[in-house]
């Protein structure tokens, strides 16, 4: 099964090449990786070069031009570049486990979208893993431990693993609350079902609900990716959330309608 990951960023080079530092080690390597960049600067796109060079894997770089928060947009625009069979969706400050791609790969269901959670890093142990390129996707569980004795993270819960949960992955299937884009993953066709990300989404915030709950209308339900697929997220600031109780109140109304695909979404670019 051919795999692509996409990896939305905006001018964050520095998280960015953490991000990517933890794809370079993958113990599955068998995939693509495209940059979904919400107008950075050529900053950005001097580190994706760089990195392919280094990976074993092709790299791409999809570029929008930036006009504000358009995270939906460039998800759409990344989906429509690749002919992967299974997209994973994740952002460019959430960096990987070694595990990571190989998990989503095993834990993939026709017929279901994966929903995985993250570890929160604070805003000073942030800052010291990027000041010191701390190669922190290869940490061990002692490793964490520590930075929890330390504050430097909110919580070990993610760290969790229970591979082996089976039928209990799926006793929520019609659960859209809690799934994001960050670490979410899906087949291709499914997500081209739906028309992908609905563009009608301004700004910040509950486009990835979106996405999920026609999925879920869709006849694709919540398979929970919990205790198998985890990623260490790090601390940014928060985004600029003028726009959300209009996004809400999108999304209200969607909760109530009956479509399942985007009223503007991925046909655009295909």
């Amino acid at each position: 099964m051919r795999i692509a990951v996409i990896v939305t960023t905006y001018n964050r080079p520095d998280a960015l090449s953490t991000v990517l530092e933890g794809y370079l080690t993958q113990t599955d390597s068998d995939f693509e990786l495209l940059v979904a960049d919400d107008g950075s600067t050529d900053q950005t796109l001097e580190i994706v070069r760089q990195f392919q060079f280094r990976a074993s894997f092709p790299i791409r770089h999809v570029w929008q031009e930036d006009i504000g928060f358009r995270a939906a947009t460039i998800r759409n625009r990344a989906l429509a570049a690749t002919n992967a069979e299974y997209i994973i969706f994740t952002d460019g400050d959430c960096v990987p486990p070694a595990s990571f791609v190989a998990c989503h790969r095993a834990l993939s269901e026709a017929g279901c979208f994966l929903a995985g959670n993250r570890l929160m890093l604070t805003r000073d142990f942030t800052e010291h893993v990027l000041r010191e390129k701390l190669p922190i996707h290869l940490w061990t569980i002692s490793n964490w431990l520590a930075a929890r004795r330390q504050g430097q993270i909110q919580r070990l819960l993610p760290l969790l693993r229970l591979p082996n949960l089976g039928p209990l992955r799926k006793l929520t299937p019609r659960r859209w609350q809690g799934a994001k884009t960050c670490n979410l993953s899906a087949f291709r066709a499914d997500l081209l079902k739906v028309n992908g990300l609905d563009e009608s989404y301004s700004g910040w915030g509950l486009e990835d609900s979106d996405l999920v709950i026609r999925l879920i209308r869709a006849g694709v339900y919540h398979k929970s990716a919990r205790f198998s697929v985890p990623l260490f997220h790090l601390w940014h600031g928060e985004n600029d959330r003028s726009n959300l109780e209009e996004n809400r109140q999108r999304l209200d109304a969607v909760l109530q309608a009956t479509h399942t695909r985007a009223f503007l979404g991925v046909d655009q670019y295909l």
